[in-house]
């Protein structure tokens, strides 16, 4: 595993984390996600020497804690720049409810293995059409 890579492309993560909190509104997230996604398969296919799919895993586990930790630490500026997410925490069971950055803790991790596999399935797809240096 190419550890060095994994943590520089989940830069972009950290990146995302903070321009989500006020700068990126909720519906337009997914077209920057797209763009990254996109990028960093490139550059795994481009530049790991194997197992595409754990590296493109790993860069969104990786994301996921930069979100998560940048995303409850500024939970008042996310929440009110994302109604949606406020009108989700209302839904939940109690306990969760009542602490809603406990909630974001315990679903990150959720959304960050789903996009994994997302980024996974990008970077192993890219390994069979990106020819090596």
């Amino acid at each position: 595993m190419n550890w060095k890579i994994i943590f520089q492309l989940s830069i972009f993560g950290l990146i995302m984390a903070f321009a989500t909190v006020s700068l990126i509104p909720q519906n337009f997230e997914w077209i920057f996600w797209l763009f990254i996604f996109l990028f960093c398969a490139y550059v795994i296919a481009k530049v790991c020497p194997g197992n595409y799919f754990l590296h493109g895993f790993f860069v969104s586990l990786v994301n996921c804690v930069w979100i998560v930790a940048v995303h409850v630490v500024y939970y008042k500026n996310y929440i009110a720049n994302h109604p949606d997410m406020a009108s989700m925490n209302k839904n939940m069971p109690a306990s969760l409810a009542a602490n809603p950055r406990l909630a974001m803790a315990i679903a990150g991790p959720i959304f960050g293995v789903a996009s994994g596999i997302i980024l996974g399935l990008f970077s192993w797809i890219a390994s069979k059409i990106v020819s090596k240096k």
